[in-house]
């Protein structure tokens, strides 16, 4: 098995092959039912917002992951969803670690009756000794296949260990956000706003509302100034 180098320059000076043709797509979809497809295209969304003023944060999913140069996996590994800090925002067909420098530091995949056994076993084993990725979870949407509905792990001396909820919710050190059901949605709360982190269209109707409310407070603010006016100039009339 190919064992990822311990530091990034390593990486970056293995010998790239330009004639190997690692696959971009496997031709299947993306998701098996909308229950498994929609969290993870709402995920992707919130994160690419949150990180949209940050050029070295890349944020994606359903995109395949290589880790040899010289030799593509006949079954590459794309996770649902995931997040890479310290790297350059900018459009990829594939993720090469080689190229990249180091792995995702944040993973979430969104297990179903085809996919939860590798996503148990095969992927978590080599998101850990080949990509050193910081933080692993797992979201079963059916509620059928996993241990739990949500699952987390970090990354400690190279292997991961499990996260413990507090107070119904996953903390991530990656993301300083936390993950937790809400009812049958998957979110995040930040805990320092001590509030839901919104998707990109809620967060843009809860700041049109506030606006809305705004012009409000301040259309009555005004009517109220007039009437005290007009009621100061009749009786200075009288």
């Amino acid at each position: 098995r190919f064992m990822a180098p311990k530091t990034s320059r390593n990486i970056r000076s293995l010998p790239t092959d330009r004639t190997v043709d690692f696959p971009e797509s496997d031709g299947k979809p993306m998701a098996e039912t909308d229950f498994h497809r929609t969290p993870m295209m709402d995920l992707i969304a919130i994160l690419e917002h949150r990180y949209q003023a940050r050029s070295d944060v890349y944020v994606s999913g359903n995109m395949f992951l290589h880790d040899n140069p010289a030799k593509p996996r006949k079954k590459p590994i794309a996770p649902d969803v995931f997040v890479v800090f310290g790297v350059e925002k900018k459009k990829r067909r594939s993720y090469r670690l080689w190229e990249e420098g180091k792995g995702p530091d944040f993973v979430l995949e969104i297990a179903s009756q085809k996919t939860f056994r590798k996503d148990l076993g095969e992927k978590k084993d080599w998101y850990a000794s080949v990509f050193g990725v910081k933080e692993y979870y797992l979201f079963d949407p059916d509620r059928r296949y996993l241990p739990s509905p949500l699952m987390g792990y970090r990354l400690r001396e190279g292997s991961y260990t499990p996260i413990s909820p507090v107070e119904g919710r996953l903390s991530s050190e990656v993301l300083g956000l936390e993950l937790a059901l809400e009812g049958e949605e998957l979110k995040l709360y930040d805990p320092q706003k001590k509030e839901w982190v919104l998707k990109p269209e809620e967060e843009a109707e809860a700041k049109a509302q506030r606006a809305l409310a705004k012009a409000e407070r301040e259309a009555f603010a005004r009517q109220q100034a007039e009437a005290k006016a007009q009621q100061a100039e009749t009786k200075a009339q009288q």
